[in-house]
């Protein structure tokens, strides 16, 4: 059944390409009306080879001149054909893909964080590029294959039925043989599809956490990982060879059953007279041509169940639930009217129903107050900025903006409404100029150069061999980790944005450094709601307000030192971190 479905939803993923569909069908209807009308003209030129003084060349060399003018116009068929097939495949695969990609735009944080990138990259390249070749030798081979079958049976019945009969009831055998084998090809190309994912994700893991890898001498047991993988992809790849390579030496074999009785049967009939020596001919001819698309479609059959498991794989992803749709009237604030009032009644949360991680959070945050959040690994953090930003949504209680629950904005309005700076950085391949423009790609580049100026990041990018028209490829990899970091601040210094949200935007960088964007930072946040996610407590002693977390809780709020006269969980951090 989800064969089936699969197929079914290739065939609405070809609705489009309707017309060239027709046109090929049309196409190959003439190109085997054509290549079947060659054997009549082979076998009536057969009969006028009476004898010795007995060829009518006049004749003949009309048959031949015939032979020749079809020949071309089925060679000009066959290529229109093929041109026709090209253009349906690519369109459908980059439909496919594009399709894939739309919806990976769209999928919740929450399947992104659920999946390994590598298999998900698999699934929008390699499983399409296989689809891409299984439907492809599709259009090529089985549309005139079937309709090479059945017009060589009607001109084969046109001459003789006792002939034409032994060849059709022959016919089932191939067909059971090719049904059974099509079934074991479609589990095995499936497992091997899934597991050639899983081999994707791991090496994917692997060349980005090489450095880590190496560090801690773990390159054997990753090694060992990767074969255990590789040695599975290997039984099962070997399982879908074998059981696809069997196709066509089994079809053959019955194809020669079929030669065979044609031969004697026609034999027979030419001594008692029925038949002529060139019609014979013409049925020997038919039979080669009727039992050659059997084996041309057996491997057809293979490579669609290839193409199948690949594609349910791509429509797997493509029915990921996608994150709730805006509400109709949801409002959809501009970043100027925002003032940043933001507030979180009752908050409940867990990523996992079994595994409740935060649950009755309260919070006020007055505009342009600047809030700091700190806690040990795990209590939280993050997730509040999650929620913040609706990656996720609460499962209780409810998070506002300006009085407005944010589940009833318009997530792109409410993003836009935050400048994010985290401590994983993450540049695209662009220039660097097209980096720190991201959020605001109208900007001049005096704006963009005076926003690098204040992340400190214009002198190093002046010293690059292009400046600011540097390309940049691979996440950056030419520049440190602190550089990189000082291009998404200036990313956000330059969309200046109501709210800001800074999770460890610092870690990378030097304390000389840091101290300037520290300073650059409070200019930043002057009049702005500002959330900060720190480790170091010396980061945020001028926040307006503390908030302390522990296991998902809100243990603590208030100023520094307010908390350290406390002397709670705030102050236990504090001093873990600066007693002597």
């Amino acid at each position: 059944m989800n064969q089936k479905k699969t197929l079914l939803r290739v065939l609405r993923f070809l609705r489009p390409q309707g017309p060239l569909i027709a046109a090929s069908l049309l196409l190959a209807a003439a190109t085997v009306a054509m290549t079947l009308y060659i054997p009549i003209v082979t076998g009536q030129a057969v009969d006028l080879l009476l004898g010795p003084g007995r060829v009518d060349f006049a004749a003949l060399l009309r048959l031949l001149v015939r032979a020749a003018v079809v020949a071309g116009l089925t060679g000009l068929g066959q290529w229109l054909m093929n041109l026709c097939n090209n253009h349906i495949t690519l369109n459908t695969v980059r439909n496919l893909r594009t399709a894939a990609f739309r919806r990976l735009q769209v999928l919740p944080m929450a399947y992104l964080d659920g999946h390994s990138s590598g298999d998900t990259v698999s699934r929008i390249i390699a499983d399409v590029d296989q689809f891409s070749d299984g439907l492809l030798m599709g259009f090529t081979q089985l549309f005139t294959g079937v309709l090479t079958i059945v017009g060589t049976i009607a001109f084969m019945l046109s001459v003789n039925v006792t002939i034409t009969l032994v060849v059709v009831l022959v016919t089932p055998v191939s067909l059971v043989v090719a049904a059974f084998i099509a079934r074991k090809t479609y589990d095995m190309f499936r497992l091997q599809s899934q597991t050639r994912g899983e081999q994707t994700a791991l090496i994917d893991e692997m060349i980005g956490g090489q450095k880590v890898v190496q560090a801690f001498g773990r390159e054997g047991a990753v090694q060992g990982q990767f074969d255990e993988i590789n040695d599975r992809l290997t039984r099962y790849s070997l399982r879908a060879i074998f059981f696809s390579s069997i196709t066509n030496p089994a079809t053959r074999f019955i194809n020669s059953l079929v030669y065979a009785g044609v031969g004697i049967v026609g034999a027979l009939s030419v001594m008692a007279g029925r038949l002529s020596v060139g019609q014979l001919t013409m049925f020997l001819s038919y039979a080669n041509q009727y039992t050659k698309p059997f084996n041309e479609i057996s491997g057809v059959v293979t490579e669609l169940q290839n193409a199948l498991a690949c594609a349910g794989r791509v429509f797997d992803l493509l029915d990921e639930p996608t994150e709730p749709a805006d509400a109709p009237d949801a409002a959809a604030p501009n970043p100027g009217q925002v003032a940043g009032r933001v507030a979180l009644e009752r908050v409940d949360f867990s990523y996992t129903a079994d595994k409740p991680l935060i649950e009755g959070m309260d919070l006020q945050v007055e505009p342009g107050q600047h809030i700091a959040i700190v806690g040990p690994t795990g209590c939280g953090k993050t997730t509040l900025i999650n929620l913040l930003m609706r990656f996720y949504d609460v499962r209780g209680g409810a998070i506002t903006v300006d009085g407005t629950d944010i589940r009833r904005i318009r997530r792109a309005n409410l993003r836009a409404a935050y400048g994010m700076v985290l401590q994983d950085t993450w540049l695209k391949t662009a220039t660097i100029r097209e980096n720190i423009a991201m959020g605001r790609p109208d900007a001049t580049d005096a704006q963009i150069e005076e926003a690098a100026r204040l992340a400190h990041a214009h002198s190093f990018i002046r010293r690059l061999p292009q400046g600011y028209d540097t390309v940049l490829s691979g996440g950056g990899e030419m520049l440190s980790q602190g550089q990189r970091q000082l291009l998404c601040i200036a990313r956000v210094m330059l969309c200046h944005p109501p709210m800001l949200i800074l999770d460890e935007a610092t870690s990378s960088i030097d304390t000389r450094t840091e101290m300037k964007i520290q300073s650059a930072f409070l200019r930043l946040m002057e009049g702005r709601t500002s959330f900060l996610v720190a480790h170091r407590l010396s980061t945020i002693r001028e926040a307006d307000r503390i908030l302390v977390m522990r296991d998902g809780h809100l243990v603590e709020q208030g100023t520094h030192e307010e908390l350290l006269e406390r002397g709670g969980f705030y102050a236990e951090l504090y001093n873990s971190q600066f007693a002597p």
